[in-house]
C-alpha cells in the first residue's frame, strides 16, 4: 500500500524522457529538478554521457536545462535518471551500403597487409636466429 501510494504520487515512470534543470554538482553526479513534477532527481557521473566524464563540470553546468531518460525509482520515491539512455535511443545515421568495389578493395588491402606482416616477422625471425646477425659492432675503439 505504501509503495502505491509513492506510484501514484509521482507522474514520472520509468522509461519517461524527463526535462530538468541541474540544481548541484558533486563529484559522483548532478541533482536536477524535474520540471513536470518539481522532483528532485540524481544523475550518476556514469550516466551523464556514452563517453569516458572524468569531471561533472566538464559536462554540465548548475542552471542548464537537460533531458534525460528515468531509470529507476526506488520505494522511497528517490529518482535516478540518465542522459546517456537519450544518446543511445538517438536515430543513428545509417553508414552507406558497400559497394562490390569497396569490398573487393578492402579485402586487397588486407590481404596486403597480411602479406606484408608475415614477411616481416620471417625476417625478423632470421635476424634474431643468426648467430652472425645478432652481434654488435665495436664503434671503432680496439679493446684490449
Amino acid at each position: 500500500m505504501f509503495e502505491e501510494k509513492k506510484a501514484e504520487s509521482s507522474s514520472v515512470q520509468v522509461g519517461d524522457a524527463v526535462d530538468c534543470v541541474v540544481e548541484q554538482i558533486m563529484q559522483y553526479g548532478v541533482f536536477v529538478r524535474v520540471l513536470a513534477t518539481k522532483q528532485r532527481g540524481m544523475v550518476h557521473i556514469s550516466e551523464l554521457s556514452a563517453n569516458f566524464v572524468k569531471k561533472v563540470e566538464d559536462v554540465l553546468f548548475v542552471g542548464q536545462e537537460i533531458k534525460a531518460s528515468v531509470i529507476k525509482i526506488d520505494e522511497k520515491g528517490r529518482i535516478d535518471l540518465s542522459i546517456k539512455k537519450l544518446e543511445e535511443k538517438a536515430p543513428v545515421l545509417q553508414q552507406p551500403a558497400l559497394t562490390k568495389e569497396d569490398k573487393d578493395s578492402f579485402e586487397k588491402r588486407l590481404s596486403n597487409f597480411l602479406k606484408n606482416s608475415e614477411s616481416k616477422i620471417a625476417d625478423l625471425n632470421i635476424k634474431l636466429n643468426n648467430p652472425k646477425g645478432s652481434k654488435r659492432r665495436s664503434s671503432g675503439v680496439k679493446q684490449k
